[in-house]
């Protein structure tokens, strides 16, 4: 079973910057794709980046372009997400998954840490 522990969230002004880590208890063959999703009051799950283990592809939603940067630690079993220029609607519950295939659909992920809350204010 992989469990999956994020960190690194808080609370930061519009401009600053957070470092968001995901621990992986261990990976399998299912775990090929790392991704962050975030999840704000009364709306969907978004798919914010991910990332191939094995090939380090990336990619990323429009609205992150260019400010988030997804990254990970193979020896150290670690995913981070590197939020430069956040926005107040970058607010939000984010959630690091696992999954064997990459993309912005989070049904197809199968495992999910618990959530680090990320506030930003104006």
């Amino acid at each position: 079973q992989v469990q999956l522990v994020e960190s690194g969230g808080g609370s930061v002004q519009a401009g600053g910057s957070l470092r968001l880590s995901c621990a992986a208890s261990t990976y399998t063959y299912s775990t090929n794709c790392m991704a962050w999703f975030r999840q704000a009051p009364g709306k969907e799950r978004e798919g914010v980046a991910t990332i191939y283990r094995d090939w380090g592809r990336t990619f990323y939603a429009d609205s992150v372009k260019g400010r988030f940067t997804i990254s990970q630690d193979n020896t150290k079993k670690t995913t981070y997400l590197q939020m430069n220029s956040l926005k107040p609607e970058d607010t939000a519950m984010y959630y690091c998954a696992a999954g064997l295939r990459c993309s912005f659909t989070w049904s197809n992920f199968d495992y999910w840490g618990q959530g680090t809350q990320v506030t930003v204010s104006s």
